[in-house]
């Protein structure tokens, strides 16, 4: 009877999975003798034993199968886009939070009835040169949904409703990820609309690129759906690769108009001057500066393979596609770092994160059970299995409109490709009026001389007057006291700062803007006042004359006494750029130019 149970219970112990628990059972039931196993004592042994062997069964068995999801997760997110879209989404939604932000705070300033250029009387001048009323056909002329409202009147209202709009739905993007067709087509047409009536404010290449950037998102996302994940609706490959015809255009856009252009881009001695004459210099710029000079020589050749070589990357297989991609964002990141270029480096990023799949970009996402990364991996294992979402009219429709999108997009691309092949290459140009495929370009010349424009006011009535005592505006962002620290504001932009770089090397007749600047000095305008740093006449009775000088700035030398004494900036005046100018000498050319007169607010006692 005893050799028979231990009979039975040595064939039990030794039919374990792995060997090492065989040999272990083996050696076990060689030992064994009937008084073992009839004792009291050996049976717990046993039977810890046995669940030791499970237990080691049962977490090899885990690992492998872990291993297995794993490869299986490995092939199921390669190649396909469907993470990528929710964070191409989130990332164009943020973009769009900073250019509705900057508009919600400075359209009533910039394009209001009472602001520096305003948006109704540009609007009139429309009217009056195409000599068209109805809005349809004014549309053609200046593509804006502001003809569809009174637009003769202050137009701050409809800013206020554009912009409160758009971040509203920035929001949305961001949080959810989602987005469908009439949501993201609103608000391109809302930003379209700021665009075209901004005149001298949105006249930058930047500006062109967002709408293009907006336009490709829309077709990204589903026409009705705003799950993250549309099982329906797949990620539109022609969108992708239009995303990265887009980078591959601004870069290689940028390249070649610096080769064309400065010499100093070709004899590498750009960066020289660069991070001191850029618009709008940060911190780092101070100390980016002073770099030797080889080490500006290596940023040139490097700017040169960015911008020239990597580029054709993109078009090769997934890895150089990948590593193209990697390049780009890395290049936008040491931008954003070394100067305040508004949203520019930042919506660059945008079409670089096409270069990435699902699996690539798998790791922002988190793995728990319902999450986005989870429905991706089951919705790719079914399309795997041939058992995904059946063929139908609606994804046929969607096949039909991704092939006239390409078509529409490769049309659009002659004149840009001409105008990239031509030596005569346009710089931040559109072919179109809807701005839909553009050319690209920046610095094809570097400024080699710093020069600002220094507004001051006086309170004396007689402006030659020796003893007449200038008080200075500062700006929020340009360089004016030079003992004020260079700004970090990137993202963000101040269109006023930005415009004032410009207007240093041309003159003021070139930009009448800035004499009505001046005329709303004169008077303590409330609204340009929110534009600027500081106003010395604030809470006092507005100035009698205001000016202008033309100065030269340059960083000082770390280490130097000027450093140690605090200051960034070394001064040197040019001369006057602006001669004093008072609110009725200003009065004919602001009626002339049908703004109307700025009135003089005297300080409340």
């Amino acid at each position: 009877m005893s050799s028979k149970f231990v009979r039975k219970r040595t064939t039990k112990t030794t039919s374990p999975v792995t060997d090492s628990g065989n040999e272990k059972t083996r050696d076990n039931s060689k030992n064994e003798t009937p008084d073992d196993t009839n004792s009291g004592d050996s049976k717990p042994l046993r039977k810890s034993t046995e669940e030791k062997i499970d237990s080691d069964v049962t977490e090899q068995t885990q690992v492998r199968r872990s291993a297995a999801d794993a490869d299986s997760d490995f092939g199921v997110l390669k190649g396909s886009y469907w993470l990528t879209r929710i964070v191409l989404i989130r990332y164009m939604g943020f973009i769009y939070f900073v250019a509705y932000l900057v508009s919600l705070f400075q359209n009533h300033q910039l394009l209001g009835k009472d602001g520096l250029l305003p948006a109704n009387t540009y609007l009139a001048d429309v009217k009056r040169r195409v000599q068209l009323s109805s809005p349809w056909s004014l549309v053609s002329a200046v593509p804006t949904l502001l003809w569809f409202v009174d637009n003769s009147q202050d137009l701050s209202h409809w800013f206020d409703v554009i912009a409160w709009t758009g971040l509203s739905i920035a929001v949305f993007m961001m949080i959810t990820g989602a987005g469908n067709w009439p949501l993201l087509l609103t608000q391109w047409l809302l930003y379209h609309s700021l665009v075209n009536v901004g005149q001298r404010w949105f006249s930058f290449g930047w500006e062109s690129q967002l709408l293009e950037t907006g336009f490709l998102t829309v077709f990204l996302c589903p026409m009705l759906s705003l799950s993250a994940v549309p099982r329906a609706t797949p990620p539109s490959r022609v969108v992708i690769f239009a995303y990265r015809w887009l980078i591959f255009r601004i870069m290689l856009g940028a390249g070649l108009i610096k080769i064309r252009g400065d010499k100093c881009w070709r004899n590498l001695t750009c960066m020289n001057y660069h991070y001191e004459t850029q618009p709008v210099p940060n911190p780092m710029s101070y100390f980016m500066h002073q770099s030797p000079e080889f080490f500006h020589k290596f940023e040139v050749l490097s700017n040169h393979f960015v911008e020239l070589l990597a580029p054709f990357f993109l078009p090769l297989t997934r890895r150089w596609c990948m590593l193209g991609g990697a390049i780009q964002i890395l290049f936008q990141v040491v931008l954003i770092i070394s100067g305040n270029l508004s949203f520019l480096n930042w919506l660059t990023i945008l079409p670089s994160l096409a270069c990435f799949d699902d699996l690539s970009v798998a790791w922002m996402f988190s793995s728990g059970p319902g999450s986005a990364k989870a429905r991706v991996v089951d919705l790719r294992r079914k399309e795997k299995s041939g058992s995904g979402p059946a063929p139908s009219l609606s994804r046929t429709i969607r096949s039909v409109f991704n092939i006239s999108l390409a078509v529409l997009i490769a049309y659009l691309s002659v004149p840009v490709v001409q105008n990239l092949l031509s030596p005569r290459q346009a710089m931040n140009t559109s072919f179109d009026p809807l701005r839909l495929v553009n050319t690209y370009g920046a610095f094809g010349s570097v400024t080699k001389k710093r020069t600002e424009v220094i507004f001051q006011g006086t309170s004396s009535s007689d402006p030659s007057s020796p003893s007449a005592v200038w008080e200075e505006y500062q700006f929020k962002c340009k360089p004016g006291d030079v003992y004020r620290r260079p700004c970090l504001i990137s993202p963000y932009h101040y269109r006023l700062d930005w415009l004032m770089w410009f207007a240093a090397f041309q003159t003021y007749q070139q930009n009448p803007w800035l004499l009505h600047l001046a005329a709303k000095l004169l008077v303590n305008d409330e609204g340009v006042e929110s534009l600027i740093a500081h106003n010395p006449f604030h809470n006092r009775d507005p100035p009698k004359f205001v000016r202008a000088e033309h100065c030269k700035y340059s960083f000082t030398k770390i280490g130097s006494a000027e450093a140690k004494s605090g200051a960034w900036w070394k001064r040197k005046l040019v001369g006057l750029y602006l001669p004093p100018v008072s609110l009725d000498m200003l009065g004919k050319l602001i009626s002339d130019m049908g703004w109307p007169q700025p009135k003089r607010k005297m300080r409340k006692l």
